[in-house]
C-alpha cells in the first residue's frame, strides 16, 4: 500500500502570497482542485457553502471595484498611497483565487457549527489538492472576509453568509522553509477512561 498521501501531508506546507508568482493553475489543474474541494464531510449533505473563483482580468476588477471601495467605505479618514497600492492589487499576488462563502442553511437539523466546519474542510481541501499538485497555495482571510460590500459582491448575503476563506493559488518562487510545528505531547492525549 503507497504512503505517499501520508508523506505528502507530512510535509506540506503553505507558500505565502508576497512570495506567490501570479500564475494560475491551467484550467484542467483547476477543475480537479475544484472537485476535491466539494468532496468533503457535510453531515446530512447540507452543502453549505459556495465558491466563487476569481482569475484572469477579474482579479485586477474585483481589487479596483470591490476590494478598494470596502476599504475606502470603511475608513474613517483618506487612504495613504501606500494603503491603496496594497488594496488595489490584494487579489492579484496570486493567479486564481477562490472564495469559499459558508451559506448557513437555516433552520435545519444541522447546527451552525457542523456546517461552518463542513466550509473549513472545503477550504482544507482546496488547499491540500492545490499544493497536491505543486502549486503555492495559501488560505487566509484577512480583512475582506468580514467585509459586508465583499461579501456582497461574491453573491452572499452579509446577515446571513460568511466568507470562510480565501485559496490563493499560484506558483512557487521557491520551496518554502519550515516552519515551527505543534509539540505533540503538548496537543494530543489519550483517554483511558474514568479512573
Amino acid at each position: 500500500m503507497s504512503n505517499d498521501v501520508i508523506q505528502f501531508l507530512q510535509q506540506r506546507r503553505s507558500v505565502v502570497t508576497k512570495k506567490m508568482l501570479p500564475e494560475a493553475p491551467t484550467d484542467s489543474d483547476l477543475e480537479q482542485i475544484i472537485s476535491c474541494g466539494l468532496r468533503v464531510p457535510d453531515h446530512a449533505n447540507v452543502q453549505p457553502w459556495k465558491l466563487v473563483v476569481i482569475q484572469g482580468d477579474a482579479r485586477k476588477q474585483f481589487d479596483e471595484e470591490v476590494i478598494l471601495k470596502a476599504a475606502l467605505a470603511s475608513s474613517n479618514e483618506p487612504l495613504s498611497e501606500a494603503v491603496v497600492q496594497l488594496e488595489s492589487q490584494r487579489m492579484q499576488r496570486s493567479g486564481t483565487v477562490i472564495a469559499v462563502l459558508c451559506s448557513f442553511v437555516l433552520p435545519h437539523k444541522i447546527p451552525v457549527w457542523e456546517q461552518q466546519l463542513s466550509a473549513g474542510a472545503v477550504c482544507s481541501h482546496l488547499l491540500i489538492a492545490a499544493q497536491s499538485l505543486d502549486y503555492a497555495a495559501q488560505w487566509i482571510t484577512e480583512w475582506p472576509a468580514y467585509d459586508p460590500l465583499v461579501i456582497t459582491a461574491l453573491g452572499g448575503d452579509p446577515a446571513s453568509d460568511r466568507i470562510a476563506g480565501f485559496i490563493h493559488i499560484g506558483k512557487k518562487q521557491d520551496q518554502p522553509d519550515e516552519r515551527k510545528r505543534p509539540v505533540r505531547e503538548e496537543k494530543v492525549s489519550y483517554w483511558h477512561g474514568i479512573a
